[in-house]
């Protein structure tokens, strides 16, 4: 039995390293890569206040199809040329935005999404999957979200 939850009180950098520990425990070994996704999606619920969406977009023939996540249903697929998910797969570049309305080309999966985050998930150069939070209110990521998710991304490059 698996029962991973953040503890009370803690800093985001230390909430951001337990986060990533629970998700090497639970990658750790497991060779499918939608396993660990699925897995990893449901830690960033957990962990995560204020967030209304949690998952992975993964790069599929050129563009990003949904991977595992939790949250209302989703856009199922996204051109590279359009959308917070497009920009990130397409640059490689974490995208920190404060106010999706004001992001060009913005894809509206969910209408009550105020703020996102997305890393790329990058292996041996090349972007294969985003991990994507959204959350209602605005300006709920910062930098500290930012390294967090990096390093978290960093640890699943060789597992999804």
């Amino acid at each position: 039995m698996f029962d991973f939850r953040a503890s009370q009180g803690l800093t985001k950098p230390e909430l951001y390293r337990e986060l990533v520990r629970a998700a090497d425990a639970l990658t750790e070994g497991e060779p499918d890569s939608i396993a660990n996704m699925a897995n990893v999606a449901a830690l960033l619920w957990e962990f995560l206040p204020d967030v209304n969406w949690s998952g992975f977009y993964r790069l599929v023939d050129g563009e990003l199809v949904l991977g595992p996540f939790v949250g209302r249903p989703a856009c199922i697929r996204m051109p590279l040329t359009s959308g917070v998910c497009g920009a990130c797969a397409a640059s490689g570049k974490t995208q920190l935005v404060e106010d999706v309305r004001n992001f060009p080309g913005h894809i509206a999966c969910d209408a009550e999404t105020w703020s996102e985050l997305v890393v790329p998930v990058i292996r041996d150069g090349i972007v294969n999957a985003v991990i994507d939070l959204d959350s209602p209110l605005p300006a709920r990521f910062d930098t500290d979200d930012q390294a967090g998710i990096e390093e978290l991304a960093k640890l699943l490059s060789t597992r999804i």
